[in-house]
């Protein structure tokens, strides 16, 4: 089927169709926090001032180029998608059936969603499942540099109205009609790379700089789709953040999840200092026996993983309120996948710590109470 698209001679920085709400408030300075033990509010422990402000300054980039009420919206005519409706339909339409069969508690979420945001998220979902699979896939043993790089010129393809196929042209409608920034997506790509490269992280620094380019860019995709509910009076900045952590929250998780399948690959995604101060080596992951010293690095591990999850909460009742229910069933979901590494006692070297069916279909109306709360007027 033939797909024509019309674009101006400039990028489209505002929204096209979309109704996304934000803040009059734009942040100016990083966050200044320093990370240092895990048990005070709001700080990850091994995470430098330099690191978390490398971070601060991807964020706020993201932040002033996705902001609709930027004033070069102005100087810019938007980009105005030709594809063929029945295409983009189909195109939707299959994005969804992928995320029904593969989120099926966060698909359900997206159900509140307004039509247009459905299948922005599904859309956007897909292209970041295809770019996982292209590292942990069934043909990851094709995998190469050049690989990654055509998978990024695809991306930049998409981004400027010339999508390859039916799942492309989903995503690239998306990019017409909300304003999303490529870097979070190039991001995302530059993390696959470092998966082909890296097999163990010094410290906690490195790790996070991984969760944020293969999980935290998703909460930055998603913001201006999901939208800022009108009342917050919070920086879009801070709001931004919070996705930005729940997505580092489940990556950690899906970390602690899967020590034991990760580590018959012959990878382990644990700082190795913090395994020295517990007296763990990689030999310890290897041989799959839980003892007393790794129940007690993994008890630290899960309240680092806890402390972002609430930092998130923290932000999630700012969104819309069409928008919050599948961003809340993440949060309660992931946080039951900890719940269950305890209930293992800690052994995530011979056993995949999961959530039931039953048990995710009661996170469902739990999350859906607590998509209805309306937003503080300033977090902590």
């Amino acid at each position: 089927m033939c797909i024509t698209l019309s674009l101006s001679s400039k990028p489209c920085i505002g929204v096209c169709n979309g109704s996304l709400q934000l803040p009059k408030s734009m942040v100016t300075t990083a966050q200044t926090e320093v990370i240092t033990a895990p048990k005070r509010p709001n700080t990850f422990p091994g995470l430098t001032k330099q690191g978390i402000s490398d971070i601060d300054l991807r964020v706020q980039e993201v932040v002033r180029r996705q902001s609709w009420t930027n004033s070069l919206v102005r100087e810019v005519n938007c980009r105005k998608s030709r594809i063929e409706p029945m295409f983009i339909d189909d195109a939707y339409e299959k994005c969804r059936n992928i995320c029904a069969e593969y989120a099926k508690t966060f698909y359900l979420g997206t159900l509140l969603m307004t039509k247009e945001r459905q299948k922005a998220i599904w859309a956007i979902y897909v292209w970041c499942r295809r770019t996982d699979e292209l590292v942990d896939g069934p043909n990851a043993e094709y995998m190469s540099p050049a690989v990654l790089e055509r998978w990024e010129e695809r991306l930049q393809d998409i981004f400027e109205g010339r999508p390859y196929d039916m799942l492309d042209a989903a995503l690239s409608d998306t990019v017409f009609n909300f304003p999303l920034d490529i870097k979070p997506f190039r991001d995302m790509i530059e993390g696959m790379r470092m998966d082909t490269r890296k097999s163990r992280y010094e410290s906690f620094q490195e790790l996070y700089l991984y969760c944020y380019y293969v999980a935290g860019t998703v909460g930055l995709m998603t913001v201006p789709v999901m939208g800022i509910e009108p009342e917050s009076s919070v920086s879009a900045y801070t709001i931004y953040n919070a996705a930005l952590y729940l997505g580092i929250g489940n990556q950690l998780t899906n970390i602690l999840r899967d020590v034991g399948e990760d580590a018959l690959r012959g990878r382990v995604y644990l700082p190795q200092d913090e395994l020295a101060q517990f007296g763990l080596t990689d030999k310890d992951v290897f041989s799959r026996k839980v003892t007393d010293a790794w129940r007690d690095f993994m008890k630290e591990q899960i309240i680092r993983a806890r402390s972002f999850f609430n930092l998130a909460e923290e932000g999630a009742s700012q969104l819309d309120k069409d928008s919050r229910w599948p961003v809340w069933s993440s949060l309660i979901l992931y946080r039951k996948i900890l719940d269950a590494i305890e209930d293992n006692d800690y052994d995530n070297l011979t056993k995949r710590a999961y959530v039931g069916r039953t048990k995710k279909l009661l996170t469902l109306p739990l999350a859906y109470t607590r998509a209805l709360s309306k937003p503080s007027l300033h977090l902590r």
